[in-house]
């Protein structure tokens, strides 16, 4: 080959190495430039989850504060609604140290001791405690037998007498009610 073709190849060579050196260039700056970008997503990405992180964490213990408050004051209302109960009592109490007629001031206590009792289960109703019932048939759920007797008034199975009223919250029993029932 003569020198002009080689000097004519080196040239081409040459040039084509500019070009792919220019190209390889251009990649490594784009791909550069592209992790550059993913490094500053990434960056943001990690701020926004530490971000969501912290409050979640900070709802989390807000929510159990006010859990550990709505337990430590549940029965506030039932209190609330149990002070005119005892507001009634002291005033039956003050009444037993006037003077007067005492068959009339029994005949008063009597009557405020009624009231107050009717105030009280009204409160407790309020609540979601009832009194069980008497006139239902014997429930061993609720009822608890303490003898059976034989009676012709009350048929088989019904509830004869009752010696211990129970009460109820809600559907769950609270005391059993002490019963006599009918064979």
């Amino acid at each position: 080959m003569s020198n002009e073709t080689n000097e004519t190849l080196n040239e081409e060579l040459e040039n084509s190495q500019e070009v792919t050196n220019d190209e390889a260039q251009a990649d490594a700056e784009a791909v550069e430039n592209e992790f550059d970008l993913l490094q500053n997503e990434l960056t943001t990405l990690k701020d926004k989850y530490a971000r969501v992180h912290a409050d979640f964490e900070n709802i989390k213990k807000r929510l159990e504060r006010e859990k550990y408050t709505a337990v430590e004051y549940a029965n506030e209302k039932f209190a609330k609604d149990m002070i005119p109960v005892i507001d009634s009592l002291e005033g039956a109490l003050k009444s037993v140290a006037t003077e007067g007629d005492k068959a009339e001031l029994f005949d008063k206590l009597k009557e405020g001791i009624e009231l107050t009792y009717k105030q009280f289960l009204t409160s407790l109703e309020k609540h979601g405690v009832t009194m069980v019932s008497h006139e239902e048939p014997f429930d061993p759920n609720i009822h608890n037998a303490i003898q059976s007797v034989d009676s012709e008034d009350v048929e088989s199975g019904q509830i004869v007498q009752t010696f211990q009223t129970g009460y109820k919250y809600k559907e769950r029993p609270l005391r059993e009610a002490m019963v006599v029932v009918a064979n």
